[in-house]
């Protein structure tokens, strides 16, 4: 094998399914995070450093939600190249396992856990009381990042993409 070969082979993560969806899923999500800021209370004394450190801590938890959603679809897929071809079931289980765990996380961290709290502007399920602004981003950035992981990975070949 060439060294040409071994220092490609080595970079062969990048192109796997699960680095491609937390990757993307990070971007979109530190996205919204920032944006949906002032529909939850923040003390005037956060500086923008807190402010950053808190959208960072909640992205980590969107990509982790993310990978879930992936590895469940991949289980029912039986393979972990779903994301190659698509299809609307597997995008459909993907976006609502994010918006079962968000719903969850949800309830838990503005309820018992008392981890943060809504601000006036932000809208909630009238039963359920989960942020609309939250629970709006399991249904736009799943779909997103489907479509840049599918990108991203659509020249790479698998010998085996039917097994996990």
């Amino acid at each position: 094998m060439s060294n040409h070969q071994n220092i490609i082979g080595s970079w062969r993560w990048l192109n796997s399914p699960e680095w491609n969806v937390a990757i993307f899923s990070f971007l979109l999500s530190f996205i919204w995070e920032v944006q949906q800021m002032p529909f939850y209370q923040v003390s005037n004394e956060f500086s923008c450093f807190d402010r950053t450190r808190n959208c960072t801590l909640a992205t980590v938890r969107d990509v982790g939600i993310s990978l879930t959603s992936f590895w469940v679809v991949a289980t029912l897929a039986k393979s972990r190249q779903w994301v190659q071809r698509p299809s609307r079931k597997q995008v459909g289980i993907f976006t609502l396992v994010g918006v079962v765990i968000t719903v969850v996380f949800e309830a838990l961290a503005t309820g018992p856990l008392d981890r943060w709290a809504y601000a006036e502007s932000m809208p909630t399920l009238p039963l359920l009381g989960t942020g609309l602004v939250s629970l709006a981003m399991w249904l736009l950035v799943p779909h997103l990042t489907v479509w840049f992981v599918k990108r991203q990975i659509s020249h790479v070949r698998y010998k085996n993409s039917a097994q996990l």
